[in-house]
This record gives C-alpha cells, structure tokens and sequence, in this order.
C-alpha cells in the first residue's frame, strides 16, 4: 500500500489503485486485506483505476477506537474522496455488506457489485449467528485470538482436520494477528439477517453475485439481495465457489461497471 488518506475520526487507510478510468473501490471480506483482493484489481485495471485498501484494523491502516461501523462507512467515504469523489464499490462476502451500508447511507456511489455477502437465510441461522457472536465476543475479551479465528473457520464451513491443519501452517500467526477485526465483520454483518429496508433504499444499481459450486444458500441470498434493491440483478457465476477466481469476476464486473 503506497498511499495513505486519513478517515473523519482520524484514523490513517491505507491504500493502492492501479490502472486508469473510473474508480472501482474492492472491499475485502473478514480475515483478510487490501492485497487479499489485489489479484482482481490487476485484472480491472486495464479500464478502471481499481482501488484496493486495508480496512481498518489490519494491515497498514490504524485502529481507532471505540470501533462502530459507522467509522467504516466514513472510511470509505475518506476514499471515495481521495480518488475523485465518486466511485463504483465491489465488495466480497462481509465486504460486501459494507458495501451495500456505504451505498444505503447516501455515499456517492455509482454502482456496486457484491459477492455472496452470507446473510443466514438459512433455518436456524439467526440463532447460529447470535451464538457465534456471543462466543467470538468472549474469546477475543479473553485474548483468545486462536479460538477467534477457529470460531470464524467452523462458520464457514470448514471442517475440524482443516482448520487443525490451519493452526500448523505458517499463515496462522498472520490470521491471528488480525483475529480482532473479526468482531468489525460480525457487527458488519448485524443480526445475519437480510436488512431489507436498508437494502430498498438504495437508488444506485446493484449486482448481487454468486458461485455456482456454492452452497444454494448463498445463492439464494444473492437473489435475495437482488430482489431487495429496486435496481438489483443477480448472476450465478458457473462452477465458482466462495473463493472466486478472479480472471472469471473481472469480465463480469468490468461489464457492470462499464454500463
């Protein structure tokens, strides 16, 4: 990250943008930063000036406290006016619901585009989602910033010989490390739920993405999404899961964003 701009509470972002035309602001989802999301802003950059930053409380960017999304949503908007004032956003999974606040609060936002944003349409996922909050806010109380992130690794799915696995590979003290801020996605992402008078005040257009190979809840919530904003669309990209590759987004999101 080689520049920095400086949100309304003060706090330092840092952040990149590579390429030329329009600015295309890539949210990043939890457990991840700016250069998590750089591989999609190198395929846009051929027709955007795609923008890649780290979101507070990890990477290079400062930690302000006491955290509340609203800081995130002034955040962007410390962005959006470093790179001209107006952006389009892409946001990937919780990034993508703070993609959708920013929008909903009145930014000035051209487009976005988000990827399963996880909101728990699924039975039982309310309660999933306010024990799993219950449960991280404790572990990171206590420092436990191992259990943190196994928390966050069963909500996604993964099974137990994984994230065993996980703890022994070299990227685990760097997922620690910014085991924190997993606490700034579950506030993020509220009750879990679908916030559907938020989402219907969005006047800018909204692509609302899927993988094909993902479960069909996350396709469901990507219609959901869709079907929420007045001027949404939703698309299943075939044979892509969670972790989407990005040579098959960017022609897809390039497209949006050129409209």
């Amino acid at each position: 990250m080689d520049k920095k701009t400086i949100s309304a509470d003060g706090t330092s972002l840092a952040y990149a943008s590579r390429g030329e035309g329009p600015p295309v602001i890539l949210v990043s989802g939890a457990m991840s930063t700016g250069d998590t999301v750089a591989p999609l802003a190198e395929a846009l950059a051929d027709r955007f000036t795609a923008v890649v930053y780290d979101r507070r409380g990890r990477g290079a960017s400062g930690d302000t406290q006491p955290y509340a999304v609203e800081r995130e949503v002034e955040d962007l908007a410390a962005l959006i006016g470093a790179v001209g004032g107006e952006a389009a956003l892409y946001g990937v999974s919780s990034g993508g619901a703070l993609a959708l606040r920013a929008a909903a609060s009145g930014l000035p936002v051209r487009r976005i585009a988000v990827y399963e944003v996880p909101f728990a349409v699924y039975e039982g996922g309310a309660e999933e989602r306010a024990e799993y909050t219950e449960r991280l806010t404790s572990a990171l109380e206590q420092d436990r910033r191992g259990d943190a992130v196994e928390l966050f690794l069963r909500l996604t799915g993964l099974g137990e010989g994984l994230i065993q696995g996980a703890r022994q590979s070299p990227m685990w003290p760097g997922m620690e490390s910014i085991a924190p801020s997993l606490a700034y996605d579950d506030a993020v992402m509220g009750d879990g739920l679908v916030p559907q008078a938020r989402l219907a005040s969005i006047t800018a257009p909204v692509l609302s993405l899927a993988g094909g190979a993902s479960p069909g809840w996350m396709r469901e919530a990507a219609r959901i999404v869709a079907d929420t904003t007045p001027r949404g669309t939703c698309r299943v990209l075939e044979r892509q899961s969670h972790m989407v590759e990005p040579e098959v987004l960017a022609p897809v999101l390039a497209e949006f964003f050129g409209e």
